[in-house]
């Protein structure tokens, strides 16, 4: 019975056939607008715009020619060292002296530069091929430092030429200092293993420790100079610190990577 009025009712109003159609209001218009310029935005980033990346690595302050590792020419017991950690010494200069079976014999250097370790002391017996000091290869005070990064060998091939470096120097506080600045030289083509790494540093340690992850390439950076600052390089804060960095300082650097459409990473 409760059906049958309701039935009657209904025939007793007209159908409000007189009243328009609203499809959707002007809130659902206004969102649909803005979600379309949005998408065509997107769309639009998407091919004509660009990500910058960088990648992260160990690094080290050098004088771009490399170190090298003198060894002994003799077996013997040392009784002089001529050279001290630190000194500049020319081609064929003397470091040490050692007492052999058949007389005194001088260990030279065989380039000219920079005593960064000795591993000689007096009274010490070595052998011959020992290891007794490690000399950078660097001929006057002038010569600019470099900076070589040991990148992992996946990201070396986005790294475009000239590339802006950031450099985090371990004996200079960044909170107070900034970063060091410079550009990317050149990038080895081939990666570097922990004999190959070691034997231009002259230090074994080192090798080991930039190869852990894997065999690395070496990307040799330019340090930007400035005629301002004290260390006469260019640093993110306006004065830098108020000295030059060492050579064989190591460093945390940060290389921006080749610029990718967004776009890229959908195409296969």
């Amino acid at each position: 019975m409760q059906f049958r009025q309701q039935a009657l009712a209904k025939l007793q109003s007209p159908e409000e056939l007189d009243l328009p159609v609203r499809l959707a209001r002007p809130q659902g218009w206004l969102v649909l607008s803005v979600t379309l310029v949005a998408m065509a935005a997107a769309c639009v980033w998407a091919v004509t715009g660009s990500v910058a990346s960088t990648v992260s690595a160990p690094a080290v302050l050098t004088h771009g020619q490399g170190s090298y590792v003198l060894q002994s020419p003799v077996a013997g017991q040392v009784t002089a060292v001529l050279a001290e950690q630190g000194e500049r010494l020319p081609a064929n200069a003397p470091v040490l002296k050692v007492r052999t079976a058949q007389g005194e014999s001088v260990v030279r250097t065989v380039a000219a530069g920079r005593i960064t370790a000795l591993a000689a002391t007096i009274g010490q017996i070595i052998s011959t091929g020992a290891n007794v000091a490690a000399v950078e290869k660097v001929a006057h005070a002038s010569d600019p430092l470099y900076a070589t990064v040991y990148v992992p060998a996946q990201n070396a091939a986005d790294i475009p030429a000239d590339a802006p470096v950031d450099l985090t120097v371990s004996s200079v506080p960044a909170q107070r200092y900034g970063v060091l600045r410079g550009r990317v030289k050149s990038v080895d083509r081939s990666a570097q293993s922990a004999q190959q790494i070691a034997a231009y540093l002259g230090d074994s340690q080192l090798g080991e420790q930039f190869s852990r992850k894997g065999r690395p390439v070496a990307v040799l950076v330019r340090l930007d100079v400035s005629s301002t600052t004290k260390s006469g390089y260019r640093w993110s804060s306006a004065d830098g610190p108020p000295f030059r960095p060492d050579s064989m300082t190591l460093a945390t650097a940060s290389i921006r990577l080749a610029d990718q459409r967004p776009v890229d990473w959908l195409l296969p």
